[in-house]
């Protein structure tokens, strides 16, 4: 149920269009939920027809144009309450897991190769992060807004560092006796 609540907090922060919504996703939100064009389509539309969010008036013909999207009260309203309701954190699932999990059983052929290609993933994800902090999170950008979205880069950041050194320590368990070693 997540997906309304990235929407409405992306519509609070700035009106914007589906076509907008869907690139923010791709350049922010997506890192930590993400969603195809399609699904958030699909949701401004529950959101509206819900009452949770409106289209904002056009000065020129809507056929053909962009629909902009704004939260009304009752979305604010919703947020809130989303965003004060405890929430139980979330089992891990992750197939990587699973299929190291499952090489226990019939054989580890091919699990070096893959977790080195997964490795190379989180450094350029976690190299990424590291970018986007400096970019966005100067010493003196510390409004509570600011300390709150660099939480959530914090976050993905410490999840990468987490990824990268367990994948090495993997690793270099496994040792020479990996078959792709």
């Amino acid at each position: 149920m997540s997906l309304p609540h990235a929407i409405l907090t992306a519509l609070l922060e700035k009106p914007s269009s589906g076509l907008e919504l869907t690139r923010r996703f791709d350049r922010s939100f997506g890192y930590f939920w993400s969603a195809t064009h399609q699904q958030i389509y699909r949701e401004l539309g529950r959101l509206e027809r819900d009452g949770l969010i409106r289209a904002l008036p056009s000065t020129v013909p809507a056929r053909g144009q962009k629909k902009e999207y704004e939260v009304l009260p009752r979305g604010s309203a919703e947020l809130a309450r989303w965003t004060a309701a405890p929430q139980d954190p979330r089992t891990l699932r992750d197939p990587l897991l699973l299929r190291l999990r499952s090489a226990a059983v019939v054989g580890t052929d091919g699990i070096d190769t893959e977790l080195r290609r997964h490795l190379e993933l989180h450094r350029l994800q976690l190299e990424t992060y590291r970018d986007i902090e400096k970019r966005d999170f100067p010493p003196e950008k510390d409004t509570v807004p600011d300390r709150l979205q660099h939480a959530v880069l914090r976050a993905g950041l410490d999840l990468e560092t987490f990824w990268v050194e367990w994948l090495e320590r993997t690793l270099d368990e496994l040792g020479p006796s990996a078959p792709d070693a």
